[in-house]
């Protein structure tokens, strides 16, 4: 081959790449492997992709520059033969509320030209079927199908008066503005307790706007209309594209809640646009189906002049399908969507194209999906190489590894460890080396020996939500179940919905973010750094306050954060490192005391790994072991907790658990497998069992089959998505269900991975 026919990389140190050069061949698929923390992201996304993207943008004008998203020239020496490269990252879509699947695919479009022309009776062109055009959208909820209601009885304290903070909310606080829209009106005695309002008092100070007081003090403004406490928070709080709904999340949910809208029931779209339909739905009732459901709607949609472009939306449809997504609607937020489902609805939008001579870059395209859909995932892949693409994967998936026509294995280990290639090659040569993912690769799943029995059941009856069709199951109490099916299955429902009812007390161990503050990070939240704060006091006779960015010995410009964020009216916050203290938070007074030849600062950019063989403390060492066993161990101890992954965030928040014990404990983990290489999934097996073995009852929903088969009992739901599953196929121990032949896991479990390389 030509040396053009190679992506040439060149000395990389991004990171903790250790000057690593890889020559990459074009047109072909190449998978990048190796444990979580190894360096495939460094070398794919920081490396090879940031380049790409910083090359593309030089191309522009510097007007059009400074427009984008800025990329820094990576650490690398040199990389040859670059073209164009699309990112098919797990990030999450995002948007508004008026950011749907269907606006964010362009179906929804199609639709409304559909409806537009064929629908009856005729309510105009195009636009009026759009819920963010003001001439269709529903006049009460703006589009958007629900309303928040603020309850008064939640913002008012009725045992107080104005002047003694009635008003429950904040900004509306006594000193602040717009409690002085209040208290400077005249129209209220401000010592006055609300309870002792009366009626028309009330009213006028909850609901009434839109007039000049009569008597007013100096401090109103004299051009200012009086606005109530409610139609005020309802616009300055309640509206979504509001830059203070994010601030006062926690106050807005506490005085307010979402309902779907009664006018347009959740249709989002005026009366008369909603009464034009074919074949007896609406619009509205199309947005709401799931995908798979829509594809055979608009199948039998039998128009001669409709069908150019029903076979374009069906075209769609059925890629939205391909890749497990057919349980979504088109009208679900986008906001809604994880990262994997994310990741899979931005790589619908780039089947429909033509282009050729492209990079396309993916970051585990196989998390949250069962064995079945994987299959189709890869089916994409090769779509995308056979059009003359070079595709590049960051994967564990052994199934999606098997594709790989190139492959590039990084390690050996994580963090510090790693930054090396420790194989290059094909997939056949990889089975004759000797790396962690060829040893895993070639291991056949195995059944527990003798499961667990069960101490008991929580049985729920009758279960019919969202697509559950009245099912009766168990869970067994004392063990480990793992409750499995397709994406869009039901299982969610079930464990996250139903079960939640019969057992609030459950603890749920998932991919959300963790409700602390931005200063939050490792060493904070898992309790440590109080301890290593105690150290640096007591070796250098100071205070421990000082050690703390939240406290006097924090950097004074950027307050300890060692970021600057510079918040703009018209787009996203911007941060940049802080000039002053360099991003070490610190001022220089701190970082001049050391403990063991290391200041504060450099101690918080320790990875866990690193960390363990610096503190031999106890309380510190049993907190850093625990993460580690969790397979994060590459985190730095300054980490915020808030760039972490979902995957790495349930996987710390399974460490905080470790130190509780699991007595009595019911657990819900949901997909804890996701970001992991399959050595760190046989730890976290261990790590399972040792929450049961303590006396806990775990339940797990999860696709991997090395998990699958160390369960104590299986329940197993589907056997499609949406409508298609919702049904109860097998409950037993995981060996049995191979015996199940509408189990579409079965089949798989029966199959075996190891099938695939052997």
């Amino acid at each position: 081959m030509r040396t053009s026919d190679f992506i040439r990389v060149t000395g990389a140190r991004e990171k903790n790449l250790k000057n690593v050069s890889v020559a990459i061949p074009k047109k072909k698929i190449t998978v990048f492997a190796g444990v979580s923390g190894s360096g495939k992201s460094a070398l794919v996304f920081d490396t090879i992709a940031a380049e790409a993207q910083r090359q593309l943008n030089e191309s522009y004008s510097s007007f059009v520059r400074n427009r984008l998203p800025h990329y820094g020239q990576p650490e690398v020496d040199s990389i040859d033969h670059l073209a164009a490269a699309i990112v098919i990252n797990q990030r999450r879509i995002g948007g508004n509320g008026r950011s749907t699947v269907g606006t964010a695919t362009d179906i929804y479009a199609l639709l409304r030209l559909l409806f537009s022309r064929f629908g009856r009776p005729f309510a105009g062109y195009s636009d009026i079927f759009s819920f963010n055009n003001p001439q269709g959208m529903c006049p009460e909820c703006e589009g958007l199908g629900k309303v928040k209601t603020v309850h008064p009885e939640r913002l008012l304290d009725k045992e107080k008066s104005l002047n003694e903070g009635a008003i429950e909310f904040p900004t509306f606080r006594p000193g602040d503005f717009r409690w002085k829209r209040y208290v400077c009106t005249g129209l209220f005695d401000n010592d006055k307790k609300i309870k002792d309002y009366t009626e028309d008092e009330l009213d006028t100070l909850l609901y009434k706007t839109g007039f000049k007081p009569p008597n007013p003090t100096k401090e109103w403004p004299p051009t200012s209309y009086y606005e109530g406490v409610v139609p005020r928070i309802k616009r300055t709080f309640l509206n979504r594209d509001s830059r203070d709904v994010a601030r006062y999340k926690d106050a807005i949910d506490r005085v307010a809640t979402e309902e779907t809208c009664p006018l347009c029931g959740g249709g989002r779209l005026q009366q008369a646009v909603l009464a034009c339909r074919i074949n007896g739905k609406s619009i509205a009732d199309c947005a709401g189906m799931p995908i798979g459901e829509l594809l055979r709607f608009v199948q039998d949609v039998q128009e001669p002049a409709a069908q150019t472009v029903t076979e374009e939306m069906a075209k769609r449809l059925r890629h939205i399908v391909s890749v497990g997504l057919g349980y979504l609607t088109l009208n679900r937020d986008t906001a809604s969507l994880s990262g994997g489902e994310s990741q899979r609805i931005k790589l619908v939008r780039q089947l429909g194209n033509s282009l050729t001579d492209m990079i396309y870059i993916f970051d585990e395209p196989s998390i949250g999906l069962h064995p079945h859909d994987v299959g189709n995932i890869n089916r994409l892949m090769r779509e995308l190489r056979d059009k003359g693409n070079t595709v590049l994967i960051v994967e564990h998936d052994p199934d999606v590894i098997r594709i790989a026509d190139h492959l590039v294995e990084m390690g050996p280990e994580a963090g510090a460890g790693g930054g090396r290639i420790v194989y290059e090659g094909t997939l056949s040569g990889l089975l004759s080396a000797h790396t962690l993912t060829s040893e895993y690769v070639k291991r056949k799943p195995e059944f527990k020996p003798e499961p667990r029995m069960p101490n008991g059941w929580i049985e729920v009856k009758g279960v019919r939500r969202n697509n559950l069709k009245g099912i009766d199951v168990r869970f067994p109490l004392g063990i480990m179940t793992v409750v499995t099916g397709v994406a869009g299955s039901g299982k969610s429902t079930l464990v996250r919905d139903v079960l939640s009812s019969c057992r609030p007390d459950a603890v749920y161990i998932d991919q959300g973010a963790i409700g602390a503050s931005v200063r939050s990070n490792i060493a904070t939240y898992s309790g440590m750094f109080d301890e290593v704060r105690r150290l640096f006091a007591a070796a250098n006779r100071t205070s421990a306050s000082l050690f703390s960015f939240n406290s006097q010995g924090a950097c004074p410009e950027c307050k300890g954060l060692g970021e600057v964020y510079i918040d703009f009216a018209f787009m996203d916050t911007v941060s940049s490192e802080c000039e002053r203290c360099r991003g070490r938070r610190f001022t220089d007074e701190v970082l001049a005391y050391t403990l063991r030849g290391k200041n504060i600062s450099e101690v918080l950019a320790m990875t866990v790994d690193e960390a363990l063989s610096f503190f031999a403390e106890e309380e510190i060492a049993s907190a850093l072991r625990r993460i580690q066993e969790t397979g994060i161990g590459y985190l730095t101890l300054g980490q915020p907790l808030s760039t972490l992954s979902g995957g790495e965030l349930q996987r710390f928040k399974l460490a905080m658990e470790l130190a509780s014990g699991g007595e009595g404990k019911l657990y819900v983990l949901d997909e804890p497998t996701t970001g992991l290489h399959m050595s760190d999934v046989e730890r976290l097996i261990r790590i399972m069992n040792r929450l049961v073995d303590q006396g806990g009852t775990l339940i797990v929903i999860e696709h991997n089959l090395d998990v699958i088969h160390q369960a104590d009992w299986i329940v197993d739901l589907g056997p499609g998505a949406g409508e298609e599953g919702g049904r109860l196929l097998y409950e037993g121990v995981p060996k049995n269900i191979v015996g199940c032949s509408a189990s579409v896991t079965g089949k798989y479990i029966n199959g075996g991975r190891a099938n695939s390389f052997v």
